[in-house]
């Protein structure tokens, strides 16, 4: 299959080269199953399950039988722990349980290589030469999304995911404070927050790196 060819811009937002993708990860594939598998498994991932009630057996009182089997013209009672009763146990109710999935790595990858291609299908795939800020301003970072004209619809959601190769402490202040911008390091980068963001901006050299892991 013949490799896709994108535009490499640089922080003024002006096409300098164009590169080629490697064609093992951007083969124009899209698994619609695999990316719903793992984004499934991704969120019960994130559930943590605490949600809980009390049985009969475990809300207090009720030791004793509230009145006698017959004579008061009253309905039977055992307990005044069941749940017909106001602070009564609950039937049915939720318990902690485990939401986690366990997704095959293969499974992963293959996600995580579809959920690219999307982008790149969308044309929502930018290559930035390089990031290098001399200061550590929100405004300094957030021209350069403006130069790229990232935020140019507003009708849209407009969520950014920046993908970079390393994150300094001087990257992250000035990123910190954009709205709607997640960043990540590439290596670390999943299919939820790939589909989850309307433009994917990935450096060059953490394109490399994002490459690497995925043929490996």
């Amino acid at each position: 299959m013949e490799a896709k060819t994108v535009p490499v811009y640089n922080t003024e937002g002006k096409e300098i080269e164009n590169i080629k993708l490697d064609a093992h990860v951007f083969d124009g594939t899209i698994n619609d199953a695999a990316i719903y598998q793992v984004i499934n498994a991704y969120r019960g991932n994130q559930r943590r399950g605490l949600a809980a009630t009390k049985t009969r057996g475990e809300v207090s009182g009720g030791g004793k039988k509230p009145w006698k089997q017959k004579g008061t013209g009253r309905a039977r009672h055992g307990s005044i722990r069941s749940p017909l009763w106001r602070h009564g146990g609950v039937v049915f109710g939720p318990h902690p349980r485990d939401f986690s999935v366990v997704v095959p790595k293969s499974l992963r990858n293959l996600a995580l290589k579809s959920s690219l291609n999307a982008k790149v299908k969308e044309a929502n795939f930018i290559v930035l030469d390089t990031l290098k800020l001399e200061n550590s301003k929100t405004k300094e970072a957030a021209k350069i999304f403006s130069n790229l004209k990232i935020d140019a619809n507003k009708k849209k959601a407009n969520k950014k995911l920046l993908l970079l190769d390393k994150i300094d402490s001087k990257l992250r202040l000035s990123l910190r404070n954009i709205a709607s911008l997640n960043i990540n390091v590439a290596g670390d980068t999943n299919a939820y927050e790939v589909i989850d963001a309307h433009k994917l901006v990935i450096t060059k050299d953490g394109l490399l790196a994002l490459v690497k892991r995925l043929k490996q």
